[in-house]
This record gives structure tokens, sequence and C-alpha cells, in this order.
């Protein structure tokens, strides 16, 4: 196993490594340090199927079955979730993913996301260049570049996520055919609070745990002057020396930790240019956070 830095602020590529096969405990707990370390780690050439990449995610923790994904699951693996724009028979066969803006997954749970697992099998391309990445934001970077004053006044305070907002704003503004939540969906996923620097339970270092897409309101302020600070920390935690930009390729199997990153996929391609990644959401059910 061998890891390189992608000499930006998060991502290194682990080499040497073929996912299909079971992982030993040190192996695991390598991953999971480096991903404390690196946030993002890239698998290349992968050749996997749904029930490898949901083995390989189970060594990490608990996985979710999402709430909203209904249709879009692997037949028969309900943890796998499809991401995609393919339309088969005249009917989606994924949950389309690309344009939902900057979120960190899983803020919106009393428990929280751990990680990310995401494996790609169709990459879109126009005129040679691939579409379709995925964009990531360091939330350690992000809290160390906060101005000391603001981080003295925020400390100890919490932020409200909501999984309805994005639902809705998505439906709203970036044109989802999603339907909306029924009432038996938003019941089992009510707002939550967490704090809103959160210590980091692998490097043991605060981040900046609020993203525009779930972040509602900082319960210790008043509503203005709460709106005004989220307003300040989704431009501070979006500068360009806090980012990476992740190229897609086929075969390639992306994880990151959700704790310390806030992510948001690009939607530069169009409904013929194909884009099939296969997903599942580690829970942070092996941490005392």
């Amino acid at each position: 196993m061998q890891l390189v830095p992608s000499g930006r602020v998060l991502c290194a590529t682990l080499e040497g490594l073929d996912l299909s096969r079971p992982l030993a405990a040190p192996q695991v707990e390598a991953i999971i340090q480096a991903l404390g370390r690196y946030g993002v780690l890239r698998f290349p050439r992968q050749r996997l199927t749904a029930r490898q990449q949901t083995d390989f995610a189970a060594r990490f923790g608990e996985l979710e079955i999402n709430v909203a994904s209904g249709a879009y699951q692997e037949p028969g693996i309900p943890e796998v979730m499809i991401l995609s724009n393919i339309v088969k028979d005249g009917k989606p066969i994924g949950l389309a993913d690309a344009g939902q803006d900057w979120h960190t997954d899983m803020s919106y749970s009393k428990t929280i996301a751990f990680a990310n697992v995401l494996y790609a099998l169709e990459v879109p391309r126009r005129n040679g260049k691939v579409l379709g990445d995925t964009e990531f934001s360091s939330m350690h970077a992000a809290y160390e570049g906060l101005p000391a004053e603001l981080r003295t006044r925020l400390n100890g305070m919490t932020v409200l996520h909501d999984f309805n907002k994005f639902w809705e704003k998505m439906r709203r503004e970036k044109g989802s055919k999603r339907p909306p939540l029924t009432e038996a969906q938003r019941k089992s996923k009510p707002p939550v609070s967490h704090p809103i620097f959160l210590t980091h339970p692998i490097t043991g270092r605060k981040v900046l745990y609020a993203n525009p897409g779930y972040s509602m309101r900082i319960n210790e302020l008043p509503q203005k002057e709460s709106d005004e600070t989220l307003a300040f920390l989704f431009e501070h935690q979006l500068k360009p020396e806090y980012r990476y930009r992740h190229e897609w390729a086929e075969g390639d199997l992306l994880m990151w930790e959700n704790f310390g990153t806030i992510h948001n996929a690009i939607a530069d391609y169009g409904p013929g240019e194909h884009r099939l990644i296969k997903r599942c959401q580690v829970m942070a059910t092996r941490f005392t956070l």
C-alpha cells in the first residue's frame, strides 16, 4: 500500500490495494488515519461489484440506508445508492447528485456521517475533457483561518441542521424532478443540532461543522445575527486555498470523511453525457463525538 499525496490541502492516492479482497485490520486503521490527515482518498483502477463495495465500506462502520433513496437503491442491496443521470425506458436509474451545491452528508442526522464511499462506473466526457468533477473544502483549514475573536465568540454554540432544506432547494432552484419528502420521511429526519466547532475524532483538532446545504441557524444567536454569521462562514469556508477538485476516472473509488470536509458535485454535463456512480454512506458509529 503506497500513499501519494496530491500536493494540495486535501487528497492522497492509495496505490496497491485491490478492494475486491477483504482488508486486514491494520489496513483499515491505516486508511482511517490517512482520512484524518488528507480528508479525501482515491483508490484507482478498482473492479468491484456492489456487494464488494458494500463489504469494503462496512469495515469502517454501520452503513446508512438513505431515507429518500427509494427506487435509486441497488436491487437487493439497499445500502448502495445509485447516482446517475441515465434514463432507461423513460425512468431514471439513479438519483442525480450533481448541482446540489456545497454540503456535508448527514449533518442533518443525530448520528452523523463518517465517510462517503463512491465508485465510478461511467464518467462523462466532452471533446476528450472529463466532466462531473467533485470539489472539496477543508474544514480544518477553515476553522484555523477564522479570526481568533470569532472562534472565541462562537465557541460552545450549536447549529440546527435540516434535511428538508437541502431537498427543497434542489426542487426549487436546481430543477430536480425529485418529489417532495413525504410526511413520514420528514418525521424520520427531524432537524437536529450539532456543535458549530466539532472536535475531529481522528485528528483531535477543531473543525468548522456548518454547511450551506443543511445548516439553518446558530441556535444561541438572534435570527438576524445568526443569518449574517452563517453567511460569513459559508463564504469563508470556500476560500481557494482550502479547496481541492477531483477529476474522476472509471474505476476510481473515492472515499472522504465528512467531519472535516464539505463537498460539491459539479453539474457541467448534459443528459446525453452519462455519469454512473454507486455510493455507500458510512455512519460515525465507531467514534465518540
